[in-house]
């Protein structure tokens, strides 16, 4: 069994952290006989500098041709001065999403029992840890949503966006998220306003009425505000949780807060079928790029997402989830999830990577 794996390093710390994830892959490669073929790319502010554009066509087709996307980190001050639609962020990684019809974006909070207290939550409130995961629209809503426009009405300026979604794309999206929490906890918490917004009406209706295909998962509804207090209450009552494009943004990065650290959270963008593009949510971090003390958990992480969701490799993954806890457990640590006065061993980027893999 062989896979194609579109290596898109990109900027910062993205080559580093990018590093410790192919040397994970490499083991499991050989403690499973399945093989990956890595073609490396150019994408973000390298590919500017390299191909005079952020999202360069040899990109594409490398990705066209592999079965799955395994993405660093885009941008950093080197092209900020550099007009909006050509900075990398907005020239790269939105045109790749919309290239793939990446429509599923699934980003996973992950508190370890390692690390309560890193947490700003209460220890009481979080104690044993937590895994939720948080399936979220990606190409619909309020933020693709026509007419949209700043104008003049009445003698004064005003803006507006339209919220849309289609019953097609509701069920699409609905349909992953029952999948997916079949293989966790079987419990879904889908999140709307359908108290107030008619689009969030439509949306519980399609979501309730999906539901019925999946009897077997735990299934409730939850206004947006409530799910934002109830995150920081008692996040363990939740484990997978479905919202559209502007509900999912917000309370994704809810959820990546109270986990205590970025560097610890892998993402997923899914299209229909299998392939996918993963990658950690924290970004290039060029303050810290080429120090090698960058956290390359969050991208370990996300290659363990590909094997799950595009390879159908779920035992793979599990080790590699395994290693992490492992590691974490025995003290291990990169400095930006170390705790004063504890225990605990400082290792760098190329360290705590090879820690990781040892114990695969």
């Amino acid at each position: 069994m062989k896979y194609k794996i579109a290596v898109l390093p990109g900027d910062g710390i993205g080559p580093e952290v990018m590093k410790q994830a192919v040397k994970v892959l490499d083991k499991i490669s050989s403690k499973s006989g399945v093989s990956f073929e890595l073609s490396y790319a150019d994408i973000g502010g390298i590919a500017i500098d390299n191909h005079g554009e952020a999202l360069p066509q040899s990109t594409i087709k490398v990705c066209e041709q592999s079965d799955a996307i395994l993405f660093g980190s885009v941008g950093g001050p080197k092209w900020e001065s550099l007009p909006p639609d050509m900075q990398p962020e907005r020239a790269a990684l939105l045109p790749i999403r919309k290239h793939f019809n990446l429509f599923a974006n699934l980003r996973k909070a992950t508190i370890y029992e390692a690390l309560v207290s890193n947490s700003s939550l209460k220890e009481e409130v979080i104690a044993g840890g937590f895994d939720l995961m948080m399936i979220r629209e990606l190409t619909g809503g309020i933020y693709f949503g026509q007419p949209k426009s700043i104008e003049r009405r009445g003698g004064e300026r005003v803006g507006l966006d339209t919220m849309i979604y289609k019953e097609s794309e509701i069920r699409r999206i609905a349909h992953t998220a029952f999948k997916i929490a079949s293989k966790r906890g079987k419990k879904l918490t889908s999140i709307d306003k359908a108290n107030v917004l008619s689009t969030m009406v439509f949306w519980r209706e399609i979501v309730t009425d999906v539901a019925k295909d999946y009897p077997e998962i735990e299934f409730n509804s939850m206004y947006v505000d409530n799910a934002a207090m109830q995150l920081v209450r008692n996040p363990k009552q939740f484990d997978t949780l479905l919202a559209g494009n502007l509900f999912g943004d917000i309370l994704s990065d809810e959820m990546a807060m109270i986990t205590g650290s970025l560097g610890m959270l892998p993402s997923a963008s899914l299209a229909e079928g299998k392939f996918g593009l993963y990658e950690p949510i924290g970004g290039s971090a060029p303050d810290i790029a080429g120090q090698n003390v960058a956290n390359p958990i969050a991208q370990i992480m996300s290659a363990a997402m590909m094997l799950k969701y595009s390879f159908d490799m779920e035992d793979a993954a599990a080790d590699i989830e395994k290693s992490v806890n492992k590691a974490l457990a025995d003290g291990l640590r990169t400095r930006d999830i170390a705790s004063a006065g504890k225990k605990e061993t400082i290792l760098s980027t190329d360290e705590i990577g090879s820690e990781i893999a040892k114990r695969i």
